[in-house]
């Protein structure tokens, strides 16, 4: 008997990242037809498991993370709808803006954007989650 929940497209399917893993039994990503829902990126470099000491450093990181994830499910940041961030000191935001506005150069087709404050352990300075659209990269919302 054929579940349609494993057609194409219409299952929920987990994504894993080479080199990337969570302490929790959980994705890096979960896929469901073109939505792409991140779980949290810290700053954490995958290839030495080391955490940088810097906010610019862990947010570089953070959005390599991104692309990574994207290229994987076969998209770009240019799929990125959302993405919220959650700072150690939200009033720092230097340091986010750079990495923005370097992977979202076009003012006129950023994602939106939330920051929160957080309580983050280990020397841990930045966390962000990722929502994207496959597929949507070039699409325009709005007349003009």
């Amino acid at each position: 008997m054929s579940d349609d929940r494993d057609a194409p497209g219409t299952g929920r399917v987990s994504v894993d990242l080479p080199g990337f893993s969570h302490v929790n039994p959980i994705p890096a990503a979960s896929r469901k037809g073109p939505f792409v829902f991140s779980g949290a990126f810290s700053g954490r470099d995958p290839a030495t498991g080391e955490l940088p000491a810097t906010l610019d450093a862990q947010m570089a990181v953070v959005f390599q993370h991104v692309r990574t994830l994207m290229d994987h499910v076969g998209g770009s940041v240019d799929d990125v709808v959302k993405m919220t961030f959650w700072l150690a000191d939200p009033r720092d935001r230097a340091a986010l803006n750079r990495e923005w506005v370097t992977a979202f150069p076009d003012e006129a087709s950023r994602p939106a954007r939330h920051v929160l404050k957080a309580d983050l352990d280990g020397g841990v300075l930045v966390q962000a989650d990722v929502i994207a659209v496959l597929g949507t990269a070039g699409a325009v919302g709005a007349a003009g």
